[in-house]
C-alpha cells in the first residue's frame, strides 16, 4: 500500500502594500491622476518589481480570501524581455528611476512601496510615457557608422585596444533611466540632448571605423545641446547597467574644447 503523501505546510502571507501611479486620458470620470494601493502577497508571486506589477494587473497575488480588490486588469506597463536587455520597463521606484525587472522589491512589508512613471516625461497612460521626443534625440547624434566612402562588403578590422574604447557605452539600452532623472533634461528637454544620447555620440566618436569625428564634434558644440549638462551626475547613479554617461559627457566636452583648439577657433 503506497504511503499517503505529506501535504507541504502552509505559507504564511506576506501582505506587501504598493501604490501604483495611475491617469487615464480616456477616463470618462475625467479623474486626475492618483495613486491606487493594492496589497498583494510576496509569497505568491516572483521577487521583482515586474513580477509584482503583472500579479496585479492579473489579480493573482491579492490577499487570502480577497477576490474583489486585489488586481487591476487595466493597469498599463511597458515590458518585453525580464532581461534587463530591452529597457522597456524603465520606471520610478521609491524616488528612483530603475527597471522593473531589475528591481528587487523590499520584503520588508512595514515600508510601502510606489511606483511612478518616468519624471518629467509625458504620461500615456498609467507607468506608460510618450518617448518619441526620447527617441528623436537619440536619433539626431547619428547612431550609425558613417564612412566617407562605399565599403560593401568589405570589413574594417578593429585593434583589440580600439575595441575596448567602446566598452561601457554601446551597452546601453535606452531605456531613459539617466535623462529622466537629470535636472537638465528636465527643464530643457527640448533642447539638451541629454544624458543618453549624448553617451551614444561619444561611442561613435570614440570609433576607430568612423569617419565623420569632426562633424559629430561640430554638431554638439552648442550651447543647449551638450553644455548644458551642469555634472550632477545623477545619470551615471541611477543607469541599470552601470554605465557612466557623466563622463562621456566630460570627455566630449573635452573633445569639443580641443577640436576649437585645434582649429583656431
Amino acid at each position: 500500500m503506497a504511503a499517503e503523501s505529506t501535504p507541504p505546510p502552509a505559507v504564511e502571507p506576506l501582505i506587501k502594500r504598493v501604490e501604483v501611479y495611475r491617469w487615464d486620458p480616456e477616463d470618462p470620470q475625467a479623474r486626475k491622476p492618483r495613486y491606487d494601493t493594492f496589497e498583494v502577497d510576496l509569497n505568491k508571486c516572483g521577487p521583482m518589481l515586474l513580477d509584482v506589477l503583472l500579479a496585479i494587473k492579473n489579480g493573482s497575488a491579492g490577499p487570502p480570501g480577497v477576490e474583489s480588490g486585489a488586481g487591476d486588469s487595466s493597469l498599463s506597463l511597458r515590458r518585453s524581455c525580464r532581461e534587463g536587455i530591452c529597457g522597456s520597463c524603465a520606471m520610478n521606484v521609491d524616488g528612483t528611476n530603475n527597471l522593473a525587472c531589475l528591481s528587487k522589491v523590499d520584503r520588508d512589508v512595514s515600508k510601502t512601496l510606489r511606483v511612478s512613471p518616468l519624471p518629467h516625461m509625458f504620461v500615456v497612460k498609467d507607468l506608460v510615457v510618450d518617448m518619441s521626443q526620447f527617441f528623436a534625440q537619440h536619433a539626431e547624434v547619428k547612431p550609425w557608422l558613417i564612412t566617407k566612402h562605399d565599403m560593401p562588403g568589405v570589413e574594417t578590422p578593429q585593434s583589440k585596444a580600439d575595441r575596448s574604447q567602446l566598452d561601457g557605452l554601446y551597452e546601453c539600452i535606452l531605456c531613459a533611466c539617466c535623462s529622466t532623472s537629470c535636472p537638465s533634461y528636465w527643464w530643457n528637454s527640448d533642447k539638451y540632448l541629454g544624458p543618453a544620447a549624448l553617451l551614444q555620440a561619444y561611442r561613435w566618436i570614440v570609433d576607430s571605423r568612423d569617419e565623420a569625428t569632426e562633424e559629430r564634434l561640430q554638431n554638439l558644440d552648442d550651447a543647449y545641446k551638450l553644455f548644458r549638462c551642469k555634472t550632477i551626475m545623477n545619470c551615471s547613479t541611477v543607469c541599470p547597467k552601470g554605465l557612466n554617461p557623466g563622463k562621456a559627457i566630460a570627455k566630449l566636452k573635452r573633445s569639443v574644447g580641443e577640436g576649437k583648439a585645434v582649429s583656431g577657433n
